[in-house]
């Protein structure tokens, strides 16, 4: 990407989107991303790489995964990046993998260049390589492979005129890599046996590589089809040949992580979600993201203009939600753009962590960050000890269905509290129907809550099939108060962490996990 792009000139971006799991996105990539007018996709493993393009952003899923038919042809795409190209937009062409590895990202480049149209390419990690490392397979090895070959499977190795030799590719490297082989595992392995490769070589096929659905099979070379077969594995799949394989005994380590192949439900909205699913995909799992709610600015402002304009008079801004200092600050700029907090008189007060952060970012100054459990009651008592009420004035920025314990509470010890409304917490719009139905199917393992309105507006989707399946899952409460709320719908909480924090609500519920699968195993 240029540093100054001409606006008016439209460009091209191949990103590789890397082999499934969202977060070997290359940071490079995500800017680019950043930067799309159009994004042009192929069928990703997850569609979390999606959410770095601006909300302004079209979004064209235009490929495919493993054999399916594509949604377009390949000249229908060529013409799609020239077409928007040629209108003046930013178009990221965001492909699997690698775009120059088995992608055709060559030719959508040459299409570019002949054109006129300026390109970059972003290279990306290829399956060839990522799946494999989650595996626990390394391409090479001094002690075993000291060459390997990446070739496709995808043309048909019984043709007379086969484009790959595969006799002698089989003999000619330590390492052998086979991509999109899986429907013809059988003939392109006859051909390598045929070309002198012994047949007890070691062998694996890794099925969802990088994700907490990652299946691997090992077998000798001879037995790999069958192996596979017997097992169910399909694409896509990475196939590897070579004694690198036998180091996977010792070398796996996805598979052993915590909460490897568990899909736990996220309902945070999708601007707070992205802390935890980063921490559940690093503990292995699959983060199944159905946000319960929305939020929104609030509609009447009236109460909030007059506290900003009168901040001055306040001896402390209570914060109780890193939401409420976003929506506060946003307004306060929106009133005026050149507006900061550097000679603010009020204290500022928040009640962990998260809000306090939330606070710096915004150029606020944070004069205490609650150590307790960070819920209301320990912030209260907190806030009386660190700045007596009495005869003080308080304002306390929150959402529509804030909890009033903190105003409440004050006002008993002698203080003067304006609660105003920043922003409002509404039901998110849900497929309900398609919701029941991946729960009955057993889609999800894990259930996770980060707020009591999260929780309420979850069991208000729920028939009686679906209430019956989620009753059988692992649920998980950010908080004390989420976990009061959820008790009170009549659901049994598992999990809940010391502290209200995303991060540690997946730690707290590793642990779990790991309590019951020893409770099991001694059963």
């Amino acid at each position: 990407m240029s540093d100054s792009p001409d606006s008016a000139q439209g460009r091209v971006i191949l990103v590789g989107a890397g082999p499934g799991d969202p977060d070997l996105l290359t940071l490079r990539g995500a800017m680019a991303l950043g930067q799309a007018d159009v994004v042009l996709y192929d069928e990703l493993a997850s569609d979390e790489i999606l959410y770095h393009a601006p909300e302004r952003a079209e979004r064209i899923n235009v490929g495919k995964r493993g054999h399916d038919a594509p949604t377009r042809s390949q000249e229908d795409i060529n013409a799609l990046i020239v077409e928007r190209a040629s209108r003046g937009e930013v178009v990221v062409r965001l492909k699997g993998g690698d775009p120059f590895v088995f992608g055709r990202g060559g030719e959508e480049a040459s299409t570019c260049f002949e054109h006129g149209i300026p390109c970059e390419v972003v290279p990306g990690v290829s399956s060839a390589v990522g799946a494999l490392a989650y595996a626990g397979i390394p391409l090479t090895d001094r002690r075993h492979s000291a060459s390997f070959a990446v070739v496709t499977g995808h043309k048909d190795p019984s043709k007379p005129a086969e484009a790959t030799r595969w006799r002698e590719l089989g003999s000619a490297v330590d390492t052998l890599v086979i991509l999109m082989g899986m429907q013809k595992i059988g003939v392109l392995i006859e051909r390598i046996l045929e070309g002198g490769r012994s047949p007890d070589t070691p062998a694996a096929a890794v099925m969802n590589g990088t994700l907490a659905t990652q299946r691997v099979v090992e077998a000798t070379l001879a037995d790999l089809p069958a192996r596979v077969e017997a097992e169910g594995l399909g694409a896509p799949a990475v196939i590897v040949i070579g004694e690198v394989v036998n180091l996977r005994e010792t070398l796996s380590w996805w598979e052993k992580k915590p909460l490897f192949g568990k899909r736990v439900l996220v309902t945070r909205t999708r601007e707070q979600a992205t802390e935890m699913a980063n921490a559940l995909r690093t503990a292995g799992a699959e983060p199944v993201l159905m946000p319960m709610i929305e939020l929104v600015a609030a509609e009447e402002t009236a109460g909030l203009d007059r506290a900003l304009g009168e901040l001055d008079r306040y001896d402390g801004l209570l914060f109780t939600s890193a939401n409420a200092v976003r929506f506060f600050a946003h307004r306060a700029r929106e009133l005026d753009a050149s507006r900061n907090f550097s000679g603010l008189r009020a204290r500022v007060l928040c009640v962990g962590p998260q809000s306090a952060r939330a606070a710096l970012e915004a150029g606020l100054p944070v004069h205490l960050t609650g150590s307790g459990r960070g819920d209301s009651e320990s912030f209260l008592r907190e806030l009386v000890e660190v700045l007596p009420p009495k005869d003080r004035r308080f304002l306390l920025p929150r959402s529509d269905i804030g909890r009033d314990v903190v105003p409440d509470g004050l006002r008993a010890a002698g203080a003067e509290v304006d609660v105003v409304e920043a922003y409002r917490n509404v039901p998110a719009a849900v497929d309900r129907e398609a919701f029941c139905d991946a729960l009955c199917n057993g889609e999800v393992d894990v259930l996770t809550f980060a707020s009591p309105s999260a929780a309420d507006n979850f069991y208000a989707l729920l028939d009686s099939e679906a209430r019956e399946a989620a009753d059988r899952l692992v649920v998980a409460a950010v908080g004390r108060t989420t976990a009061r709320s959820l008790e009170g719908l009549g659901a049994r909480v598992d999990v809940v962490p010391d502290r209200p924090d995303g991060r540690e609500l997946v730690a707290a519920l590793a642990r779990h996990m790991a309590q019951t699968r020893t409770a099991e195993a001694k059963s």
